[in-house]
């Protein structure tokens, strides 16, 4: 079947504390509500065709527009509030067991043995924020050629090294070493790289590269490449799969790049899956409490959305989704576990339908699964019959 789906990650966007949130410190956590307080003159009308202003009711997502799109939220129902966790579930795996952290830094033991295996001793081995570290230590390390080691509330081990100092190839193969030793009994979902340049005051580059662990079992994407179909992984997909069921996987170093070649990869194809993740809301400003930078972030995606759904066929589909929270007003720099949006659109539906509250991500993947007339349902249940009445 000739069919083309857009399925795209505003990584971060949640949009209110999922039932469960307390557990994780995450009560009253509502990354959208408050970027749209924070920023009162925003107006993302696009977004609000598809339906977000029916999910969550705000003078930013105005209610007078005509409906467009299908719309509903979704929980996440793997434990954990990571980028690996809520794009796994959204292929369709969902995890009985979290991922690990390390609140109190990593082991000493593997931190010895990857200094051993390296030749490099490691500054930190502390939870931090990103930008923090470097203010931290970042002068330390340029004078002692020592990498900064540090973690996050996330399951991750983070890396951070001067390009000057390490150069870029030797981080990585320090992080790739790393990802061999957090296995078993301190599996981390995710080693970072987290190169910087700077003279006294230091900022990160664009060379970040992550190193994830496998997913056990297939994922939507095995399934639609071993059928034959396209799979194109634009942003950090294909590390977030460790490169697994993609058949074209294309890098980017900002929304901006990841709109344009979602587009023309849109554009390009004949058939299959084009899946972008869009990093900055995540990286740049719900880390970094930056509501303001955020709001205008969604502006720039809400006026390309307009003119990318003018040019969808009637045969295709676009799903806009998120993976987790990170609420640039809640205390803190992590993550927020919440619901996320779940907003599809097809141009030849006249009709529109609330999709509800899924229990759980994997449905995206049951039903593009079933939009491409495959058999799997992973751990979802498709909602495809909704979308073709």
């Amino acid at each position: 079947m000739q069919k083309k789906i857009v399925l795209i990650v505003l990584d971060s966007l949640g949009i209110g504390a999922l039932p469960d949130a307390e557990e994780y410190g995450d009560l009253g956590s509502n990354t959208l509500k408050h970027v749209l307080d924070a920023n009162p003159e925003l107006s993302l009308p696009n977004l609000a065709k598809l339906g977000l202003g029916q999910v969550l009711p705000h003078a930013g997502l105005p209610c007078s527009l005509p409906l467009q799109g299908f719309f509903g939220r979704a929980m996440t129902r793997s434990r954990g509030k990571d980028t690996i966790t809520g794009h796994w579930e959204m292929a369709g795996l969902v995890q009985d067991e979290p991922f690990l952290t390390f609140p109190h830094g990593f082991p000493a033991s593997v931190v010895a043995e990857l200094t051993k295996r390296t030749g490099r001793s490691f500054l930190g081995n502390v939870v931090a924020s990103g930008t923090e570290i470097l203010v931290e230590l970042g002068q330390q390390h340029v004078e002692t050629g020592s990498p900064i080691l540090y973690t996050s509330a996330d399951s991750v081990m983070q890396i951070a090294a001067h390009e000057s100092v390490v150069p870029l190839l030797e981080l990585y193969a320090i992080c790739r070493t790393a990802r061999e030793l957090m296995q078993g009994e301190n599996r981390v979902a995710r080693i970072i790289a987290r190169p910087f340049t700077g003279t006294n005051t230091f900022s990160r580059t664009v060379n970040r590269k992550d190193y994830a662990v496998a997913p056990p079992t297939p994922t939507l994407l095995d399934v639609l490449s071993n059928t034959g179909y396209p799979v194109v992984g634009i942003g950090k997909i294909c590390d977030i799969y460790m490169g697994r069921g993609a058949t074209n996987c294309l890098k980017t170093d900002n929304n901006a790049e990841g709109m344009q070649k979602t587009e023309r990869e849109y554009l390009q194809a004949e058939s299959g899956l084009i899946f972008t993740n869009l990093v900055d809301y995540d990286m740049l400003y719900g880390h970094r409490n930056d509501a303001k930078g955020y709001g205008q972030a969604l502006l720039e995606f809400d006026i390309w959305l307009g003119q990318f759904m003018a040019q969808i066929s009637p045969g295709d589909y676009l799903f806009i989704v998120a993976d987790h929270g990170c609420d640039p007003l809640h205390p803190g720099t992590d993550h927020t576990r919440e619901y996320v949006p779940l907003l599809v659109y097809n141009p030849a539906l006249s009709e529109t339908c609330a999709l509800g509250d899924r229990t759980t991500l994997a449905d995206v993947a049951a039903t593009i699964a079933d939009l491409f007339d495959l058999p799997e349902r992973f751990a979802g249940t498709s909602f495809k019959e909704m979308l073709v009445q």
